[in-house]
């Protein structure tokens, strides 16, 4: 089983920290050495809270924000940001608005779906994605793909963790970037060095959590 070995990161909180393992890990798009465990952020209030008002920070004064798109089971960290991006601020462009907090269904080709009744929270709304982390993008591609195709616009692009600085030409915010990990690599399952080498995969993984080989 691979070793957790819990790394604290400074941020303007004391309560939030990021939790890795070091190994040989892969995902559905590609291998890392790196196994970066957020259900702590996703699901623990004080973190989730510690993390929306970290990215809080990008948007409050210039950004506006209708309805946040939650992917990868971040809707905890979502109500947060809502709730913190909506208080009376002299900066704060959402002051006073009443933010949606909405989660799309995935149909079997990987497309985001949203239901009738939830249509007009996208429709015609600013729209800010958040995910767990940013690699290859292709999932906040989609979610990119389905806001237009519902006739909204995406206003930002949040994150955990991401290794991508942009996405579509959007800037991706994000709290842990790969500065924050010593060595941190990412790598096409192709290309992957680990494998190459023969080392074996320690465990897959997605934004539930890992399962050991």
């Amino acid at each position: 089983m691979p070793t957790l070995h819990i790394m604290k990161h400074a941020t303007k909180r004391n309560n939030l920290y990021l939790r890795v393992a070091m190994g040989h890990f892969a995902t559905s798009n590609c291998h890392s050495n790196y196994y970066i465990d957020v259900v702590a952020q996703k699901t623990r209030l004080s973190e989730a809270r510690a993390v929306a008002e970290e990215l809080r920070s990008y948007y409050y004064a210039d950004t506006i924000v209708d309805t946040i798109l939650c992917l990868d089971g971040t809707e905890v960290i979502g109500a947060c940001l809502a709730d913190s991006l909506s208080k009376a601020d002299f900066m704060n462009m959402n002051a006073h608005k009443s933010i949606y907090v909405v989660t799309p269904e995935t149909t079997g080709g990987s497309q985001l779906l949203f239901r009738d009744n939830i249509v007009p929270m996208i429709a015609g709304k600013h729209v800010m994605i958040l995910a767990v982390s940013v690699a290859s993008g292709k999932t906040v591609e989609a979610a990119i793909d389905a806001v237009n195709y519902y006739g909204g616009t995406v206003s930002g692009i949040s994150a955990i963790f991401s290794t991508a600085k942009e996405c579509r030409g959007m800037p991706v915010r994000s709290v842990f970037d790969p500065n924050d990990l010593e060595g941190y690599a990412c790598y096409p399952a192709h290309e992957c060095p680990l494998c190459k080498a023969g080392k074996k995969i320690d465990a897959l993984v997605n934004s539930h959590g890992f399962s050991k080989l």
